[in-house]
């Protein structure tokens, strides 16, 4: 009976493990964590607060664009670009 109350119990906590709030961590750091993972990051903020003092509203990330796109402004030198993904942070730093 405690093997079965364990193994159904397990994933309800999983699911309200994945369910915690992004705004957990400081605004600092989820705009560190994004650029990390390779997002070009740019903030919309509410408030004229200091970044310490902000909390994280929402994130919006785009979807990956194009592997590569291809440069040719010369002739002499074509070469691929790979562009980042981007992310968009929004603060709330109101006081």
């Amino acid at each position: 009976m405690k093997k079965i109350l364990a193994a159904s119990l397990l994933p309800l906590g999983a699911l309200l493990a994945l369910a915690a709030p992004a705004s957990a961590d400081t605004a600092a750091s989820t705009i560190n964590q994004l650029q990390s993972q390779g997002y070009n990051v740019t903030i919309s903020r509410v408030g004229n607060g200091p970044l310490n003092e902000c909390t994280v509203v929402g994130v919006r990330t785009s979807r990956a664009p194009n592997p590569f796109s291809l440069v040719d402004d010369d002739d002499l030198n074509v070469f691929t670009v790979a562009p980042k993904p981007k992310a968009n942070v929004s603060l709330n730093c109101a006081n």
